[in-house]
């Protein structure tokens, strides 16, 4: 365990040298900061500043190659970047993907996903399996793969993570069932039909020739001020759960003064959801390509890809996409011919949903823990590094491109009035073809199943918007599928999942399990999530083995449930007890106990 100050623990040399190569892309070398004494640091502040973000980058080369964070890593590390070893060790404890404990023998460590649709698919009985054959097994939150559970990552040691059969590509369902005309929007237009053929995903030469760079194109002949009118006039809102008007935040961030940022926000980690999984693993090009776009209407000089570090493939992909982009001309001094200078950073999350929360992601990227931050002051004035800062998920930046296609009237003749355009969908669980599907705003829900293939068995619920989000029951089969329209019925689409559980499920487990999750993944930083979610899940727990609630715990739920939405700093606290909730009015979680 780390201490206050120094220790006298070493690196060994492979951890010296696979820290200095994850370190090489920001220019520091074994010198760069010079330790005369354990609680002296030559450098200065500004020195810290500059460096401490390449923090997550180092922890992760450490994992990687020992297999833990060993407390020489860690000083070595600290006293590379200028980072005092009790704030780095605070760091390296935040991550469900970091071990500061000395492994087994294992090379690797199989994580399986018990969130309620692995659950419902044998994540337990795989677990036991794999543990079996002699592997190292860590029971954990969802991975993303929700549509092929149960899922497992594999965290490699001196070897890259992956999921099982990876290398063959995405075999997840893809279906777009966008009417009327070809020019109206369509997200997975081009993706359907090639899911396993990369090389058309990958290649930029591929992607020109289904239009890609039109986008980009569009940018220059228009200029900034009329792409974000055109984003405007069409209505287009946020992908990620918030539904914020993308063009007011675009334009706020262009008018701002000094350095701005471009974040995309690929830390999708609400249970149901895997969207922005394939996306990236199947148009990586396109993401990097709106990226640009989004960096040269708001006069960026600097992008950032912030992934959750359980996709490894959408990371290589992106990793090589951004390659490809930069020897195409749309990345570096003069992108995309503008004469103005934008780049591409990618950086891996390492397992915390809060990261998912636009600031606790700023934190993170700048090398301090994913704990969210008070607003105001908002993003687009105070975001990454205190500078305006526009935070999309790439859905939101896939859209933007799709406005630039079709234009903002033809964007608008899909969807509703309040809800125009498309949305993706994550469908789970008890369906007939579990996958991703993208459907006009609007669209009923029984309708959406049904092109799932059908509810699986008699349906009991369904969680629209993921572990924040709320059950509905089959009565809500002709609920339209809209930002209004759902919250009208007092439930949320979320960025998109939805969760089918017939009447075989063990419902009360799932709401444990659902209140299990915000327990472990509350940041702890304010008191009432850092309570909250304890006391909500031992008390769902006390009600599960009850059989049902009694009139007490009910009341205890709802003022636990409002005193998290009311008084929590972020939207985890605020959602924590949603699905809960939903589920007792229900009667998901029995019948009253007397």
């Amino acid at each position: 365990m780390a201490d206050l100050h120094f220790s006298d623990a070493e690196p060994t040399a492979s951890e010296r040298q696979a820290v200095l190569a994850a370190l090489s892309v920001g220019g520091v070398s074994d010198s760069a900061v010079v330790i005369d004494h354990p609680r002296v640091v030559r450098g200065g502040t500004q020195r810290r500043k500059r460096l401490r973000h390449l923090l997550l980058p180092a922890l992760h080369a450490l994992q990687r190659e020992a297999g833990w964070i060993s407390p020489g890593g860690l000083n070595f590390v600290g006293r590379t970047l200028g980072v005092p070893p009790a704030e780095a060790y605070g760091v390296a404890t935040f991550y469900e993907m970091f071990r500061t404990d000395a492994p087994a023998h294992e090379l690797s460590v199989r994580h399986v996903c018990v969130d309620p649709i692995c659950a419902l698919a044998g994540a337990a009985p795989l677990a036991e399996h794999l543990r079996s054959q002699g592997h190292a097994v860590h029971e954990g939150p969802c991975l993303g793969q929700c549509e092929r559970a149960p899922a497992v990552f594999i965290q490699g040691r001196r070897e890259p993570d992956r999921v099982p059969a990876d290398d063959s590509g995405p075999d997840s369902l893809l279906v777009s069932v966008t009417a009327s005309t070809p020019a109206a929007p369509s997200l997975l237009r081009e993706m359907i039909g090639r899911n396993s053929e990369v090389g058309e995903s990958t290649s930029m030469e591929a992607y020109r020739q289904r239009g890609g760079g039109a986008a980009l194109d569009e940018v220059l002949r228009l200029g900034p001020d009329d792409v974000i009118a055109q984003v405007s006039a069409a209505g287009l809102s946020g992908r990620g759960g918030a539904a914020f008007p993308t063009g007011i935040k675009w334009r706020a961030v262009a008018d701002g003064d000094g350095p701005c940022h471009v974040v995309a926000n690929i830390d999708e980690s609400e249970p149901g959801t895997f969207k922005d999984r394939l996306l990236c693993e199947l148009e990586p090009l396109a993401i990097i390509e709106s990226m640009a776009v989004a960096g040269l209407v708001v006069g960026a000089e600097q992008g950032w890809i912030y992934i959750r570090g359980e996709y490894p493939l959408a990371t290589r992909r992106l990793h090589d996409a951004i390659a490809q982009a930069r020897s195409a001309g749309w990345l570096g001094d003069d992108a995309a011919g503008s004469g103005q200078h934008f780049d591409i950073e990618l950086r891996r999350g390492a397992g915390a949903y809060i990261c998912g929360e636009e600031t606790a992601l700023f934190n993170s990227l700048e090398g301090f823990r994913g704990e969210p931050r008070n607003k105001p002051p908002f993003p687009t004035t105070h975001g990454l590094f205190g500078q305006p800062t526009v935070v999309n998920n790439p859905e939101t930046l896939l859209n933007v491109n799709e406005i630039l296609r079709v234009g903002p009237q033809a964007y608008r003749s899909v969807g509703t009035e309040g809800s125009p355009g498309t949305k993706l969908f994550c469908l789970s669980g008890h369906v007939g073809r579990p996958g991703l599907y993208e459907a006009p705003f609007g669209t009923p829900l029984g309708e959406l199943l049904e092109l799932a293939g059908g509810v699986q068995g008699t349906l009991a619920a369904v969680l629209l918007g993921g572990a924040a989000g709320s059950f509905v029951g089959p009565d809500a089969l002709a609920l339209p599928l809209s930002l209004e329209d759902t919250r009208a019925a007092g439930t949320t689409l979320g960025s998109g999942p939805v969760m089918v559980f017939n009447d075989t499920a063990d419902m009360s487990g799932v709401i444990e399990r659902l209140a299990k999750f915000f327990r472990d993944e509350s940041c702890g930083q304010c008191v009432p999530c850092r309570v909250g979610t304890v006391r909500q899940h031992e008390l769902v727990t006390s009600i599960r083995r009850a059989g049902g609630p009694t009139a007490p715990q009910r009341e205890l739920l709802g003022d636990i449930a409002d005193a998290m939405g009311d008084a929590s700093i972020c939207g985890l606290g605020h959602t924590a007890a949603s699905a809960v909730m939903s589920a007792m009015r229900l009667g998901l979680l029995g019948d009253s106990a007397s």
